[in-house]
């Protein structure tokens, strides 16, 4: 289960013009703490010899700016010692640890139009992975940098109650063993001898969440 903190920062709208207040398609949103219970699915990329972490529902509490997360995703195991037939087993779960720091920018302000707050923003943070079987020579997820991009939709269909989609994609960087050169029994290699040994990988990140304005 994962758990999010966010805040979301307001921008006023100047007064509409050429509406009678009371058939406005514009309402102001309630201010006020919001908290929102969320559900949804990381995946993505897990890198080119595969042992990245991805493929995994999340689900979680949003709040304020800082946020936790927890997910369950699962992981490949490489040896690189063994044929390229043999050499990778799985998968297996690996359970991580995200926490960031993130702003939204609401994009019609303090107001909804027809009940919709679209916003985009961003997060900085940290993932922090484990509990897979470990690699022969000690290759684990550990812990990564992210960096995570978003957009999203809100609608209220109450003044206190919000229902939100968010997709987020997700920036972390993998680094590699150099045993990953080496060569193996039948002299394949997991990466050639040209390749680099860290690489950024993508992962989409979507939720549905429900709030409460208090």
């Amino acid at each position: 289960m994962v758990l999010l903190l966010s805040i979301v920062p307001s921008f006023h709208l100047t007064a509409q013009v050429g509406h009678d207040p009371s058939h406005s398609p514009y309402r102001d949103i309630r201010r006020g703490g919001v908290g929102v219970i969320t559900f949804g699915y990381l995946g993505g990329s897990r890198g080119g010899p595969g042992v990245g972490i991805s493929d995994g529902p999340t689900g979680g509490l949003l709040g304020a700016a800082l946020g936790v997360a927890y997910a369950q995703t699962t992981r490949f195991v490489v040896d690189p010692t063994k044929d390229s037939l043999s050499r990778r087993t799985g998968p297996f779960n690996n359970d991580v640890v995200l926490a960031d720091v993130g702003l939204q920018l609401a994009l019609t302000g303090r107001k909804t139009w027809h009940g919709f707050a679209p916003y985009v923003g961003g997060a900085l943070g940290v993932a922090l992975g484990g509990g897979s079987p470990p690699e022969p020579n000690g290759y684990e997820f550990g812990s990564k940098l992210t960096v995570a991009p978003e957009a999203g939709l809100r609608w209220y269909p109450a003044r206190r109650v919000s229902v939100r989609g968010d997709f987020r994609l997700v920036f972390w960087r993998l680094k590699y063993p150099l045993d990953y050169k080496q060569p193996a029994s039948d002299n394949s290699r997991v990466l050639p001898l040209d390749a680099r040994l860290t690489e950024w990988t993508a992962h989409p990140w979507i939720t549905i969440g429900l709030g409460w304005t208090f």
